[in-house]
């Protein structure tokens, strides 16, 4: 089952529509690897091409080897995962599992074998002999999961399969789908707008917008280190502040419109003294700073609007001079929260914080 899925110079059109105009990815054998993008964006349109449900306009497709653009689906020896289940209601729980082990002609013992191994896998073995119907929505998508493995296939490939499901439902199946996809180690591909989602089962996320991946990463990178203005804000929450570079022979650093000066030793080394750049500082990058050995005079200011205790951590709602909001993201205290109306300094985890360049195309962080 070590299949590495190699996509070279992918082309799909509609018409005169390109959906996607090159696009180049390779996935490693048993990883855990997820499209995320906004609606349109392509990711479906390229797990359709990979399944061999969607024509290929250009470009070749592997699996290992084997060139698959003119394989025929059924070949493929895929498993797929669809958003609405697609399982069939007129079959009990135990048939539809066994519909593609039935489908292959395996001999009754080995049928009754597998069925048996990934409902106990999916953990559906109560349910054997009732119908859909009866189930809920994710006892369903646990049938479509383990009906899709039972067929024990090189690839699995599952198109937005937690999007019918409540909020509760959705983080418990994220988490089955990850244990299983550890414990078999298939090579797999998943679709889905829900960034947190993406973060919570991916080995690696390619971020997709019209057709072209933006940045390929692991979910800390990819949070940390955003290639451009629009990973940054695809992934996780964050406020852009306009800023500029000041650099000479000893320093580095950024300076905000109300003078404000981060020293960034980690700019990359073709920053110009005086660029301008918009500068990504997410809710935790910023600091409320109370301590006395802060020097108040170079810091950003802002007023408590509102806050929200949610244990852990406290948000801050907080209005800038310029009367733009951001949020601020603290541990909780065990001090008091900060009441509104209260004017506040912060400063800016110089590390954590990214600068992009004024057309947002270009990180400038190292």
């Amino acid at each position: 089952m070590d299949v590495r899925i190699r996509i070279n110079h992918a082309v799909k059109k509609y018409g005169d529509f390109v959906a996607i105009p090159d696009l180049s990815v390779e996935i490693q054998p048993g990883e855990f690897f997820t499209l995320l993008g906004p609606s349109g964006c392509g990711k479906t349109t390229l797990l359709r091409m990979i399944a061999g449900f969607n024509s290929i306009e250009g470009g070749e497709f592997y699996f290992s080897d084997r060139l698959i653009n003119d394989l025929d689906p059924a070949k493929r020896n895929i498993g797929m995962v669809f958003q609405n289940y697609a399982i069939f209601p007129h079959l009990t729980v135990r048939k539809n599992v066994a519909f593609g082990l039935k489908n292959r002609k395996l001999p009754p013992d080995q049928i009754k074998q597998k069925t048996e191994e990934f409902m106990a896998l999916m953990k559906i073995n109560e349910y054997a002999d009732r119908l859909p119907e009866k189930l809920s929505g994710g006892q369903q998508q646990r049938v479509a999961l383990a009906r899709a493995l039972a067929i024990e296939p090189e690839v699995l490939l599952m198109d937005e399969p937690l999007s019918n499901l409540d909020a509760k439902l959705r983080v418990e199946m994220r988490s089955v789908i990850k244990e299983i996809q550890n414990r078999l180690r298939i090579t797999t591909v998943y679709v889905t707008h829900d960034q947190e989602e993406a973060m919570a089962v991916s080995d690696r996320i390619a971020v997709m917008n019209l057709g072209v991946i933006q940045q390929i990463g692991t979910p800390k990178a990819l949070y940390q280190r955003p290639a451009n203005k629009f990973v940054a804000t695809f992934i996780g929450r964050t406020t852009f502040f306009d800023a500029k570079i000041k650099k000479d022979k000893t320093v580095r650093a950024i300076v905000f419109d109300n003078g404000y000066t981060v020293s960034m030793p980690n700019l990359i080394d073709e920053v110009q003294d005086g660029q301008s750049v918009v500068v990504s500082i997410r809710p935790e990058e910023l600091v409320i700073e109370n301590s006395a050995t802060v020097d108040h005079s170079n810091c950003l200011a802002g007023k408590v609007v509102y806050s929200t205790f949610l244990g852990l951590n406290t948000h801050y709602m907080v209005e800038l001079e310029d009367g733009n909001r951001v949020e601020i993201i603290q541990e909780s205290q065990i001090d008091d929260i900060i009441e509104n109306g209260v004017e506040i300094k912060m400063t800016v985890n110089a590390e954590k914080i990214n600068v992009f360049t004024s057309d947002d195309e270009k990180s400038l962080v190292k």
